[in-house]
């Protein structure tokens, strides 16, 4: 899936997931070292349990954040299948 994120310096997540578990996840723009980061800690992570981590955090008061928008990325994911 790829997903357009709004409010941050990354413009773009792509990921994949087979049977509710995270994989590949590729963040276009943004911090390098951070969106790396949280690629590598979502691999492999069942899909619930990475929003209920990541949705919610801010970014320097953005209202959102990196790991805020792969969240409503997986959300909307599963809205759609």
């Amino acid at each position: 899936m790829t997903f357009k994120t709004q409010g941050t310096c990354a413009r773009q997540i792509e990921f994949e997931i087979d049977n509710n578990i995270i994989h590949n996840v590729r963040f276009t723009g943004g911090c390098m070292g951070n969106t790396q980061g949280v690629a590598r800690l979502v691999e492999g992570m069942e899909i619930h349990d990475a929003i209920s981590r990541m949705e919610g955090i801010d970014c320097n008061g953005k209202g959102t954040s990196c790991p805020d928008q792969l969240a409503k990325a997986l959300k909307k994911f599963l809205e759609e299948s």
